[in-house]
């Protein structure tokens, strides 16, 4: 694949993933949410995001590593791009370990009767949510950094 090419669609595919994680921190803060409209919230995001999101971060995490393998050349893009992917990999582990459980759980209650724990369980899948939303924003910054540096260099 010619480098331009990767390089375009690495960076498209890694904004699409992380300005969704960027928007839901930006607009979705649920502490003022009552448990009704919170536990309706997250199924219907949920349901429209919990297959498709993994995926783009899948080929986000792919796309960065063949970058990386491209840039091989020149070490200051490779680094960047190395730690772009471990930033990547990383939203990806905190998906997986961290919040996926949580939406598993979720997807379960009835709007009008969640559990007693719903708030402990909805500020842990918020900080985690805080925490992934940071490594997808500092994985796009170093991966930006490091395509940048591969122009430069021609």
């Amino acid at each position: 694949m010619n480098r331009s090419i990767l390089g375009f669609a690495n960076l498209l595919v890694a904004a699409l993933v992380i300005g969704t994680a960027f928007g839901i921190w930006l607009g979705y803060d649920p502490s003022g949410l009552s448990a009704a409209a919170w536990v309706e919230q997250q199924q219907h995001a949920i349901a429209a995001l919990n297959t498709s999101l993994p995926a783009l971060g899948a080929v986000t995490i792919a796309l960065t590593l063949a970058s990386a393998v491209v840039a091989r050349g020149d070490r200051r893009a490779f680094a960047l791009l190395l730690c772009a992917c471990a930033c990547f990999v990383a939203v990806a582990l905190v998906t997986r370990f961290e919040n996926q459980p949580i939406n598993a759980l979720v997807l379960g209650w009835s709007p009008s009767s969640p559990p007693p724990d719903w708030a402990v369980l909805r500020d842990r899948w918020w900080r985690w949510h805080e925490l992934r939303a940071v490594l997808g924003v500092a994985g796009l910054s170093l991966l930006i950094a490091g395509q940048l540096a591969l122009a430069r260099r021609g």
